[in-house]
């Protein structure tokens, strides 16, 4: 037989799931002006996309446009997508490894980081990322509740989705009726008794982690105030020095200007309120067995001897009266069975997206992308150039011809689906459950509303009727 690469064996790859790094990884490959390359994608969800389906405040339709660029990667003829199918249930890593050339494991970092503090565990004290699956109507989450009874919630963390939380928090019944927020949630939001969010930072406004559109959203709200306390915009040694090094990039300076510009603003009076408090790191959260108060630390920064700009506690502290925390203070990849997992940084460990194993030796045939390749950082863009990096070493690794070798043909997966019962999902069942979501959506000027369970996912992606 020839060698990898021809029409009549092509390369074939598996790729593990089906969000942003995982389509770049397959346009990578499919787009290769030599060599015949088959990728077969697999996913958990009966949905493809990641977080861009799950993940993306429902308020912001323009960065889902991406979008359009994966249907086109999933025209190709040589790609095929397996819905409903969990790596380590249906199939073992090991079953997978042996029916493919290559295998890029691209399934993200699904858990949340946890703060460590007593009270952690208390009703009401939530992971954002379970807050944002629950709005954007992931079915796992889609029956979890939130009591939003409240008067004020408490957000930690200083990045894009502390930020999406409590601009979701706040949205009035009007704006969320235009989204795909999940039909569930928008009630909930729109009937919510909570009026003002507090989001905390560990360290400063010149430090924070927000993009600049981010911030601005916070300044544009139509039904809350942004409240920045002059005090905290004032620029310690530290900052100032931070700002002025090339350490800083234009996203601190552009943010640090808002923050400013906000401090600067008088109240209009709006019914709700987001407030920004910086230089705070949770200490325990409390109540009569329910989220109540949350105890902060009031930190200072210094710049250490490495020239970073850190935060450390002054002994002072306060109580924040409040009913729901949310706490955003970064995601984790999970491991799965087989594969190399560093649980301490929540990656697999790898050199370049080549998979290595506890002595960094190179697994042949295994590589990585995206979040569990290098952890939670960067924009769905980023993860482009990430792909194509990883792709280059596979590409580098045909070429030499140390590529495993797959013991069966290109029907393998299927087959072994087929055997043991597991009602996969094809890119056309999910084009038929886009279809009907869109359909639902438009009678009432919305771009869809989401099937949330997984059975009626399954049902419409077989053919079955709006019934």
């Amino acid at each position: 037989m020839s060698a990898p690469g021809t029409p009549d064996n092509p390369v074939r790859v598996a790729i593990v799931g089906s969000g942003p790094a995982g389509f770049y990884a397959a346009e990578a490959l499919l787009s290769h002006p030599e060599l015949t390359i088959e990728v077969d994608m697999i996913d958990r969800l009966p949905t493809p996309y990641g977080l861009v389906r799950a993940g993306v405040a429902p308020d912001h339709p323009k960065i889902k446009n991406v979008i359009r660029r994966y249907e086109k990667t999933a025209g190709h003829e040589a790609y095929r997508f397996f819905g409903h199918v969990t790596i380590g249930r249906d199939v073992s890593a090991a079953e997978l490894a042996d029916a493919y050339h290559a295998v890029i494991w691209a399934y993200g970092a699904g858990a949340d980081r946890q703060l460590g503090i007593a009270g952690e565990d208390l009703p009401g004290s939530h992971a954002a990322t379970d807050f944002v699956a629950w709005y954007n109507g992931h079915p796992d989450y889609a029956d979890h509740e939130f009591d939003l009874s409240c008067e004020r919630v408490v957000v930690i963390g200083n990045g894009n989705v502390a930020a999406d939380v409590a601009r979701m928090l706040v949205l009035p019944r009007d704006e969320l009726e235009t989204t795909d927020t999940a039909r569930h949630a928008i009630d909930a939001l729109a009937d919510s008794g909570v009026s003002e969010v507090v989001i905390l930072g560990r360290r400063g406004p010149a430090q924070a982690a927000f993009t600049n559109p981010e911030v601005r959203e916070l300044g544009e709200l139509t039904q809350a105030d942004v409240i920045v306390d002059p005090a905290a915009v004032e620029l310690d040694e530290a900052s100032a020095a931070f700002l002025e090094s090339d350490d800083a990039d234009i996203t601190n300076r552009k943010n640090h200007e808002s923050f400013s510009e906000f401090a600067a603003r008088e109240a209009e009076g709006k019914p709700k309120r987001v407030e920004l408090r910086f230089l705070r790191s949770p200490e325990a959260i409390g109540g009569d067995g329910k989220v109540e108060w949350i105890d902060v630390e009031i930190n200072e920064l210094f710049t250490d001897d490495a020239g970073a700009v850190r935060a450390r506690g002054t002994g002072e502290t306060e109580r924040i009266e409040c009913g729901m925390v949310l706490r955003s203070i970064g995601y984790l990849g999970t491991g799965i069975d087989g594969v190399p997992h560093d649980a301490q940084r929540g990656v697999i460990p790898n050199v370049g997206g080549r998979v290595v194993d506890d002595n960094g030796h190179h697994l042949p045939g295994q590589y990585v992308v995206g979040w569990i390749k290098r952890g939670p950082s960067g924009v769905i863009g980023t993860n482009k150039k990430d792909a194509q990096e990883t792709v280059e070493l596979l590409l580098e690794d045909a070429a030499a011809g140390t590529l495993p070798k797959p013991s069966g043909d290109g029907g393998t997966l299927h087959a072994l689906l087929e055997e043991r019962g597991v009602d996969h999902v094809e890119f056309d069942g999910w084009r038929a459950i886009d279809a009907i979501e869109q359909e639902r959506g438009e009678p009432h000027g919305r771009p869809r509303i989401k099937l949330t369970k997984i059975e009626e996912m399954l049902h419409h992606a077989k053919g079955g009727g709006d019934g």
